[in-house]
């Protein structure tokens, strides 16, 4: 999936964005969120705290795409070294899966896997912050 088929035609929801940056900029695990707008996609970035990667030179980061729909992609993404692991959050419609789905990692593949997300985006943040959360609990672990 290219980015732009997730709510295409659809206004990016500016003010969940806005509300999503400045409670994320509130906890430990973000080092840095601010709102991007290259090329007129505009999309929220995070960057996640170092102190949670163990022992690498990770650079983790979050993108999140929210419509005024509801449809959004949430994209998160680990990179260091030669090495990078990603996965994506997804709903809007498509030719490769339901409207609802998600791209597994190691590397984010299309087609990906049918899903069902909660439809309040703190709920889907926080799922996604979840599961962001047990995959450093893996690396430390590993």
């Amino acid at each position: 999936m290219a980015d732009d088929e997730a709510g295409a035609g659809v206004p990016i929801d500016r003010s969940v964005l806005e509300l999503l940056r400045d409670r994320l900029r509130t906890t430990r695990q973000v080092a840095d969120a601010h709102l991007s707008d290259e090329a007129g996609h505009i999309e929220l970035l995070i960057t996640l705290s170092e102190a949670y990667y163990p022992g690498s030179e990770t650079n983790a980061t979050l993108t999140i795409r929210w419509y005024t729909n509801d449809d959004f992609s949430i994209h998160y993404r680990e990179a260091g070294g030669n090495e990078s692991w990603e996965c994506r959050w997804d709903r809007h419609p498509n030719p490769h899966n339901d409207r609802e789905h998600f791209h597994p990692p190691p590397d984010a593949a299309t087609p990906g896997e049918d899903g069902s997300w909660p439809n309040d985006y703190r709920e889907v943040v926080r799922l996604v912050l979840d599961d962001i959360e047990n995959r450093i609990e893996e690396r430390w672990r590993g």
